[in-house]
């Protein structure tokens, strides 16, 4: 497995965004977003330490366990649905289920991948984590999902795409050297965004014209003036509400944002790949994951790639030394 020795969570809300909500006049909202705020920030130092139960020896099938940790912090929890055990009547608990099912089923059916470490690892998720969390998460070892506010956020098992997104930085942990910082964590987010579309893409039967190209397009609240967290087809453009501000992903590498929040913009200048990957798959047409996605996916896991991605920089962006977490990047690429 090739990860960092201190490997950060995976965070689906972006920090600028709980940033903005902690702004807020409303004391709920911003206490809400301070508490998940601080609980993101807390969680790296413990990242990692659940304890995986035996995975699946049978390629092809999956070992899915589902947790509820109470509104509590502590992870994993209270096992509450197991493989092949009918649905729990809870709808986090079997949305997680089923999104880990077909999360497993595009990555076996169309990429011959056993897990997220092609060696059958068991998937564990743990729904309602914390009080109002705003928010979900890969630690290196499972899935964590809150419950969001019901003002701004609905609970983060509800979209599809969220769950492939975070099970994806799963495999791209086990594949590539790509520190979570800069334009190689750009890449890692977006990664995580074309195979959390192609799942949902893949579940529904959608073809590149009929797709939707959105991430967290059921998230927000009908209180919240946007489409969804993300557009790869436009970016830029999936929110602007008078709270959260503007969407500001930019779509073209003149408008790469330099910037030292969000872990050097991770979740920010991943919008320049995510278009380019739409571009590619309106290009060549037909279903995405047949098309465009197994060249994202065959560049994913060559081998020859893990020692140059690490520290990735884009053709006429800023150069660094170090990512924002203190990586110091090879000196080639200096």
């Amino acid at each position: 497995m090739k990860t960092d020795q201190h490997l950060p969570i995976r965070p689906f809300l972006p920090p600028y965004l709980l940033e903005r909500i902690a702004g807020s006049s409303d004391a709920r909202r911003r206490d809400r977003a301070y508490r998940t705020l601080h609980d993101d920030q807390g969680l790296r130092a413990r990242a990692g330490t659940a304890e995986l139960p035996e995975g699946s020896s049978r390629r092809g099938e999956p070992v899915r366990h589902v947790h509820s940790a109470g509104h509590a912090r502590e992870l994993p929890g209270e096992r509450v649905r197991s493989e092949g055990q009918p649905a729990s009547g809870d709808p986090a608990v079997d949305e997680a289920y089923e999104g880990l099912g077909a999360t497993y089923r595009l990555y076996w059916d169309v990429f011959q991948r056993h897990s997220l470490d092609d060696r059958g690892m068991a998937l564990l998720a743990t729904v309602h984590y914390g009080q109002e969390y705003e928010n979900a998460f890969w630690d290196g070892r499972q899935m964590v999902f809150g419950d969001g506010d019901g003002e701004l956020f609905k609970r983060f098992t509800i979209s599809l795409d969220i769950i492939a997104h975070e099970l994806t930085h799963g495999v791209i942990q086990h594949e590539a050297a790509l520190v979570y910082a800069d334009q190689a964590g750009a890449l890692n987010e977006s990664l995580a965004d074309v195979f959390g579309s192609l799942v949902k893409q893949y579940r529904r039967g959608q073809d590149v014209e009929s797709a939707d190209w959105l991430i967290g397009a059921d998230l927000f609240t009908e209180r919240v003036e946007g489409r969804a967290l993300r557009s790869m087809a436009a970016p830029g453009t999936a929110y602007d509400d008078p709270l959260l501000g503007r969407d500001p992903q930019p779509g073209h590498m003149r408008d790469f944002v330099d910037t030292r929040d969000d872990n050097g913009g991770v979740h920010i200048n991943s919008g320049i790949p995510n278009r380019a990957f739409h571009l590619a798959a309106m290009a060549l047409g037909g279903n995405a994951w047949e098309a465009a996605g197994p060249v994202w996916y065959d560049t994913l896991v060559d081998e020859r790639q893990a020692s140059r991605t690490a520290c990735t920089t884009w053709p006429s962006a800023p150069k660094r030394r170090s990512t924002p977490d203190g990586h110091q990047c090879a000196a080639a690429e200096s």
